[in-house]
């Protein structure tokens, strides 16, 4: 499979500039990203200056506007010293910042936030506006957690739940072959008490549980191998007390983790499900997520 194949399976790298710490290294990731996609990169800077913006005077948005496109600059001459041969657009918006992020980046853009934003909560593990793109994702987002400069460790890993996530399984093959690493591996973590019911208690229908969930894996993977036959795809399947804990705890090592959201048109219950939630507030490298919508996609797990 050539470059060209697998670019063109991926979007414009579309990241959130904010001047926060947390923000220029996401940018940089996102400028990373966008080079090895041979992609555009669109800075954007949303100064929130639009009605109905309360008490701020017309000097003061000058002044707003004005230090957002200093800083768009400045975000672009740091990155462009890294990758000159970078496509980036700056975008100076006067509305909130998560839609527009999603305007920026359309229907086919993944969005790259940091992990934390500008706000006077510096404990919060993931930032109102990274949590409100999150939740209402319709396109691929990035929220770069882990280290500033972190090692390339040559693994991306996608978790997969059931056959309904090889959409997932293959935006982590399409990165992996980006980043030509060996390895993209599939990793499925089942609750041990989370298939109840008169047949998981004995061990014979422990067993045949444990079948199911390996035979869904081995579904996925199967399809993969297919679709990317020079990618080395490994596949992992695991029992857990706590699979939030044991998907944070297998992104120590990945370059990217990436995982499928579960939302529906019209769904009425938390948008972001627990283990989602809590593997983007607590993984150790940046977590992908890739939204799953149709009937059954509800977001709890």
């Amino acid at each position: 499979m050539d470059g060209t194949t697998v670019r063109s399976g991926l979007g414009s790298v579309v990241v959130g500039v904010d001047g926060s710490p947390s923000a220029q290294t996401a940018a940089m990731w996102a400028a990373a990203e966008a080079d090895l996609r041979a992609s555009t990169l669109c800075l954007v800077h949303a100064a929130d200056t639009e009605p109905p913006a309360p008490f701020l005077s017309q000097a003061e948005i000058t002044r707003s506007r004005r230090a957002g496109r200093e800083l768009l600059d400045r975000t672009a001459q740091a990155i462009t010293a890294r990758h000159p041969e970078l496509a980036i657009i700056k975008e100076l918006t006067g509305g909130a910042a998560p839609d527009s992020l999603r305007r920026a980046a359309a229907l086919t853009g993944t969005i790259v936030v940091g992990h934390r934003g500008t706000g006077g909560f510096s404990s919060l593990l993931l930032g109102s506006v990274g949590l409100e793109v999150v939740a209402a994702a319709t396109t691929p987002v990035v929220v770069v957690r882990g280290a500033t400069e972190a090692a390339e460790a040559g693994v991306v890993l996608a978790a997969v739940r059931d056959e309904a996530d090889v959409g997932c399984a293959r935006a982590a093959a399409r990165e992996a072959m980006l980043r030509k690493v060996p390895l993209l591996l599939l990793l499925h973590i089942w609750g041990v008490g989370l298939s109840g019911g008169p047949r998981a208690a004995s061990r014979d229908g422990g067993e045949e549980v444990t079948r199911d969930h390996v035979r869904a894996l081995s579904s996925v993977s199967d399809r993969i191998r297919e679709e990317f036959p020079e990618l080395t795809v490994h596949e992992e399947g695991q029992k857990s007390h706590s699979v939030p804990g044991a998907l944070v705890d297998a992104s120590h090592h990945p370059d990217l983790v990436v995982v499928g959201g579960r939302r529906s048109p019209g769904y009425l219950g938390p948008t972001i499900g627990r283990t989602t939630l809590s593997l983007l507030l607590h993984a150790h490298c940046p977590v992908e997520l890739i939204p799953r919508q149709g009937l059954g996609h509800g977001s709890t797990s």
